[in-house]
């Protein structure tokens, strides 16, 4: 492959046209063929002894591991661009599809750092000299002499590694090195859009029926009598879509009349307004991580996170009584529709689930 190209004619002062050759993407400077660091060393100072070996002892057989180099870096550009495809190109809305992805996923990138791997390590057997160095401790401001010195052995370094001599793994190097480094980014896609303030929704609506979850179907206020009883219920027509499940499962709580303690101007209650013939919703969410508040003591009216055991007065608005929850389950606005049947009449009035929510 050649290093150079020629450049298009330009003109210059004198008439004449500039034929200065162009580098190669991957290539040095044609004056800097053999060296990384500086100029050549003029052939006007005297040569010391090499610390280093210019190549390796068997010229064949570096030959030969030179392609079967170049072979495992082109096959893990190929894996990393196979990464890259299986992670836009392969569905993941079912369990079969998603397991499909992940296998591809693993695979390709498993086969993509393992080549790179086996390529460099290969390099370092067949084409490196096999040699150890001291050096000695030195003071942090190096003299000019050791600086010259360290330039020297850096660059016979260079000519011994094969890395500047043979282009064809320094660019199959090269050509498996990006595709490594952009498969990342294609991955961040995974943080998706900013949430905006759909957070701070659920599916909620006016006059959307509370259903069982479970059985999904519609519970009238007469239906549920007894105090005491607690039942979770979600948004008609949601049964199925956990997204929307996640922020809108809520729980309604039967009680006797006069033990809900209304709320009143600067002090927390059950906002009474929003109950049906003592019966109260509140969202599932914890408001410490999310977890869902499924345990309700009778006696005392407490509802029980059972994750870190945050405890709500469901008696009155839901207010913490023990635990790391920073703030009480939000209620949810309820009444019944010309059928009886429990509704609700606005969406909650404040984000669900943890506090972190509220940033949406």
């Amino acid at each position: 492959m050649s290093e150079t190209q020629p450049s298009q004619d330009l003109p210059e002062e004198d008439g004449h046209q500039s034929r200065a050759p162009h580098r190669v993407i991957g290539t040095p400077p044609p004056a800097k063929a053999r060296t990384l660091l500086g100029e050549a060393p003029s052939s006007s100072v005297p040569e010391t002894p090499r610390e280093l070996p210019a190549g390796p002892d068997n010229p064949a057989k570096a030959k030969t591991a030179e392609k079967v180099i170049a072979a495992f870096f082109i096959l893990s550009m190929l894996a990393s661009i196979g990464f890259i495809a299986a992670y836009v190109g392969l569905e993941v809305h079912s369990v079969d599809a998603t397991l499909r992805s992940n296998l591809a996923l693993g695979l390709s990138m498993s086969v993509a750092f393992l080549a790179v791997g086996v390529g460099a390590t290969i390099w370092v057997r067949n084409i490196m000299p096999d040699v150890e160095q001291v050096e000695e401790r030195h003071p942090l401001a190096s003299p000019e002499k050791d600086r010259e010195a360290f330039t020297k052995t850096f660059t016979e370094g260079a000519e011994a590694s094969g890395f500047v001599k043979r282009p064809l793994l320094r660019r199959t190097l090269i050509a498996a090195s990006v595709p490594l480094a952009v498969a990342p980014l294609v991955v961040l896609r995974d943080m998706g859009p900013l949430p905006g303030t759909s957070l701070r929704h659920t599916a909620w609506r006016p006059g959307k029926r509370m259903v069982v979850y479970g059985p999904n179907t519609p519970l009238r206020a007469a239906d549920f009598s007894i105090p005491g009883q607690m039942i979770t219920v979600a948004p008609e027509g949601f049964a199925e879509d956990q997204e929307a499940l996640a922020k809108a499962v809520t729980i309604i709580i039967k009680f006797a009349p006069g033990v809900l303690v209304p709320n009143r101007p600067g002090q927390p209650g059950t906002i009474m307004n929003w109950t049906v013939d003592n019966i109260v919703a509140y969202s599932k969410i914890c408001t410490h991580v999310g977890c869902p508040v499924a345990l309700y003591e009778q006696t005392t009216h407490h509802i029980l996170c059972p994750c870190h055991q945050s405890t709500f007065d469901a008696t009155n608005g839901a207010q913490i009584l023990f635990g790391p929850a920073p703030r009480p389950l939000p209620q949810l606005p309820i009444g019944t529709d010309a059928d009886g049947f429990l509704i609700a009449t606005s969406d909650f009035h404040e984000p669900i689930g943890p506090a972190f929510w509220e940033l949406g």
